[in-house]
């Protein structure tokens, strides 16, 4: 019997841990990203960072600004701008979403994470509204407790 379900090998290249952390994030989308040769070979040795970059929307595209991507070590005269502006892939639709959530007062968008589907540079980027103070102390309480809870388990699970 043939198999028809796809399988899908996703590499994790780079994740903004920040991002969960200072925001909620209400809706995620899939984005692929126009790249250089280089900029792609890069990113298959892991040299990338998610850390101070932002999205924008102009002129019915969206781009995506600050994100560090280290030049080739052996691209010589074909390497890039590390932190040139580089265009994301979306569906008219899906920008016009993201565009309507931003004009919203409060939301903003942020990547999430750049990863490898396939042979494909994709990244998840969150529709995010931004946390307070004690929003974030909550989660840390919550995590922490949720932290013990499974320590507590897993040592009950042992000893029987």
């Amino acid at each position: 019997m043939i198999n028809l379900a796809k399988q899908t090998s996703v590499k994790l290249v780079a994740q903004n841990k920040k991002a969960y952390h200072e925001y909620f994030i209400e809706e995620t989308f899939q984005a692929g990203l126009s790249l250089s040769g280089t900029e792609v070979k890069s990113l298959r040795q892991g040299k990338c960072s998610l850390k101070e970059s932002f999205i924008r929307i102009e002129n019915g595209e969206a781009f995506i600004y600050s994100m560090h991507i280290s030049p080739y070590e052996q691209g010589n005269i074909f390497n890039k701008d590390p932190l040139r502006v580089r265009r994301l892939l979306l569906h008219k639709s899906e920008i016009n979403k993201i565009k309507d959530a931003i004009q919203a007062t409060g939301y903003t968008v942020v990547p999430l994470r750049v990863y490898f589907c396939k042979s494909l540079v994709k990244i998840d980027i969150g529709i995010a509204k931004g946390k307070k103070l004690y929003d974030k102390r909550q989660t840390l309480a919550k995590n922490d407790q949720m932290r013990e809870a499974a320590k507590e388990f897993k040592i009950r699970n042992l000893t029987l």
